[in-house]
């Protein structure tokens, strides 16, 4: 039974967000994609540096292509040493670094529309696997995926690739977000400016670790409990199989908690999930090969993470997020919707934690992966943030 006080509690301890276009490709797009080097180096080609306004001043007059066939050309992959491991990084442009955090059960690939659209800006876009994800090495085990390992992934992924440049644009979304807003709390001295989208800077609460009050809120059907136990979720993915799996999250759309009681992901087994007009059949293909080759293991134990992570932080305690930053949602997202949410987005709560916060957008009839869902609109509001830079 769910206590009137631990429902209270979670007002103001919100979960961390489930995360949760081509449909042909030029041939040197696919042999560049599908055929990629794993090229063990710590530094890549350096970026040439440019004045940021430069690089943005014409978002609205320089029109980008966003069509099937244009998506994936140019971006090249490396495998970068990286806080003592491999890690596979998607890269296209020269000049400022905007570094692009991916969330659950995404990939750099969900970069794909803004890494094209800021590179013919004249900008850098980094988008790396991160760690247990896509070709990014995956440890096996749960205390390797702590904030302190993935944000000190990102350092050295930084120091090794963009060497020349002392702070780096950031956008993350859904677990990209979080890993975020750890890295402008740990190392505030690397960001210039943030955008997040998604999932709300989640101030430390003392009182009480963040799975006994989802627990006490949700239940243990709600997805984040579900995660918890190594290899059960697995072994039940991989029975209903990879598709069907990656299609229910991908597609979802409901704005209340995403539960998963065994047996009944995404409706009953025999229902079919359609695909929206931003996802084809080739897309979620690329999803559904790359989880294939390695499982879910490692994007799960993010989630297997949370209780050590609230321990790990608990010198920053109070702490506030002191980097420029924009936040955009979707309002038909589950973050959005969690208990409390909307009160702490815009009364007050947000803007105490995050002091430079200068703008929160609310995107109207949009979901949870709003970057792939509304690229052309998510691109614009992004650019309009960093062209002050």
């Amino acid at each position: 039974m769910r206590s009137p006080k631990a429902i209270a509690s979670f007002r103001r301890l919100y979960a961390h967000s489930l995360d949760f276009t081509p449909k042909s490709y030029l041939s040197t797009a696919k042999r560049a994609f599908l055929c990629r080097p794993s090229v063990n180096a710590t530094v890549i080609n350096p970026a040439v540096t440019c004045f940021p306004s430069q690089c943005f001043n014409n978002l609205a007059s320089k029109p980008y292509s966003s069509s099937p066939q244009m998506e994936l050309e140019g971006i090249e992959h490396r495998i970068v040493k990286a806080n003592g491991i491999n890690m596979h990084v998607a890269e296209k442009g020269k000049g400022p670094v905007i570094l692009f955090l991916h969330g659950f059960p995404e990939l750099w690939y969900s970069w794909r529309h803004q890494i094209n659209a800021f590179a013919s800006l004249g900008c850098r876009a980094l988008a790396p696997d991160l760690r247990g994800y896509g070709e990014t090495e995956a440890p096996g085990d749960a205390s390797a995926y702590t904030c302190m390992n993935v944000v000190g992934d990102l350092i050295a992924l930084l120091d090794a690739v963009a060497a020349d440049q002392e702070q780096v644009f950031v956008v993350g979304h859904d677990w990209g977000a979080v890993i975020a807003w750890w890295l402008c709390m740990f190392r505030p001295d690397r960001v210039k400016a943030l955008v997040n989208l998604s999932v709300v800077f989640n101030p430390r609460i003392p009182v009480r670790k963040p799975l006994e009050t989802l627990r006490a809120v949700y239940g243990e059907d709600y997805y984040i409990c579900r995660f918890q136990e190594p290899g059960v979720i697995e072994a039940e993915f991989k029975e209903i199989g990879y598709e069907r799996i990656l299609k229910g999250f991908l597609t979802y759309r409901s704005p209340g908690p995403l539960l998963l009681p065994k047996g009944k992901y995404f409706g009953q087994p025999d229902t079919p999930i359609s695909l929206p007009s931003w996802l084809s059949e080739e897309e979620l293909k690329y999803y559904i090969s790359q989880y294939e080759k390695k499982g879910f293991t490692g994007g799960l134990n993010y989630y297997r993470a949370i209780n050590s992570n609230w321990e790990l932080t608990a010198p920053w305690t109070g702490s506030k997020v002191k980097v420029p930053v924009k936040f955009i949602v979707g309002d038909l997202d589950l973050t959005y919707n969690a208990p409390g949410v909307k009160d702490f987005v815009h009364k007050g709560g947000f803007k105490k934690y995050v002091p430079l916060l200068e703008e929160v957008v609310v995107m109207e009839g949009v979901a949870h992966f709003l970057h792939e869902e509304k690229p052309d609109e998510v691109n614009k509001h992004i650019y309009d943030f960093l062209k002050k830079f």
